[in-house]
This record gives structure tokens, sequence and C-alpha cells, in this order.
């Protein structure tokens, strides 16, 4: 890792496949310790089921309001400030339940890669992203 100061593009933010938008704000080759993304999750919309194979990674709410599903914790309320901790290969998912957008930073350590990424189509199929 260098220093350095990386400002993000929002023109960069895209929709994935999860059911929300991403703003990569930090994820390089040089950093491979810990990469950081804004997500963005609809009024009413609910993430897939999904979980990272050897990936910790952790949401900081900092905009409306949901619930989030972690392991076998289901429908917890999250809001502005919660932080919430997902060890790897836990299943997990988050729904917006406010009016306005959901906004969480997801920070994962070691660094995010589609590789990582399992979407759970039902409790005994798991599938690689199409990305």
């Amino acid at each position: 890792m260098q220093i350095a100061i990386h400002t993000p593009d929002e023109a960069q933010e895209f929709w994935f496949q999860e059911g929300c938008h991403i703003l990569e704000i930090a994820n390089r080759d040089d950093d491979p310790d810990v990469s950081v993304a804004r997500a963005r999750v609809a009024p009413g919309e609910t993430t897939r089921w999904h979980k990272l194979e050897g990936v910790a990674e952790r949401y900081l709410i900092v905009q409306g309001i949901g619930e989030v599903g972690v392991g076998t914790l289901e429908n917890h309320p999250v809001g502005p400030g919660d932080f919430v901790s997902i060890p790897p290969g836990t299943r997990q998912r988050i729904h917006n339940t406010g009016k306005v957008d959901l906004v969480f930073y997801a920070i994962c350590t070691p660094r995010f890669t589609p590789a990582c990424y399992r979407a759970i189509e039902d409790e005994g199929t798991d599938q690689a992203p199409s990305k």
C-alpha cells in the first residue's frame, strides 16, 4: 500500500445482480487487505441471499432504515450508525423498509473480488456470480 487519496466517481456506480447499486470506494490490487464499497438499496427492495467465501464483511449503515438477515438472525432492524459484522461464508441479505434509499458501506477483509461471491438460490444451492 502507498500513501494515496482516492476520490470515488459517482458516475461509476453500477447495478449489481444482488439487487443493489454499488460504488467502489477502495478496492485495489495494491491494497489487498481491505475493500470499501457504498451500497444503495431502493425503498421496498431486498438483496438476494448471498455469502462471501473467505471474506469477512461489515455493513456500516449511513442512511435509511431496513432489516438485515445474517446467518440464522433474520429481520433485525438497522438504521444510521448501526454496524453489522458478517463472518466469512455466512449467508446475508438486507431489506429496505423505509421511504428513501438505504445506504451503507460494505467493508471487506480481505478485499472483495467476484470470485468470493456466492449467490444462494435456496438453502441447498450456491451459485457463482454471472459477472
